[in-house]
């Protein structure tokens, strides 16, 4: 039992390293767009440091960079294009939800 060898190994999986998502050479800034719009979804929020693939650090940096971009109005808070279109089938009047029909 103790030289018992097994026909079929599992090959190990071949992984590509990706490439870190900043470089040493990025600086992480409000005004550095290109850089910060990578890290926003579709709806303007901020991605998870998972989905990013970034250090704690980074992560840090990043979040503060975009919020400092929202303040200076660089950024959209959030993206409205999904609100305009709801917002034209529903009015407010009077405090309530009126539905065009």
């Amino acid at each position: 039992m103790e030289n018992f060898k097994r026909p079929f190994r599992k090959s190990k999986r071949s992984f590509r390293r990706r490439l870190p998502p900043i470089q040493s050479g990025d600086r992480i800034d409000y005004r550095n767009m290109s850089l910060i719009s990578r890290f926003i979804s579709e709806q303007g929020k901020i991605l998870s440091r998972r989905v990013n693939r970034l250090t704690l650090k980074q992560q840090r940096l990043i979040t503060i960079a975009i919020k400092q971009a929202r303040i200076l109005s660089l950024l959209p808070f959030l993206n409205n294009d999904k609100q305009f279109e709801r917002s034209e089938s529903t009015t407010r009047a009077n405090g309530l939800r009126i539905r065009n029909k």
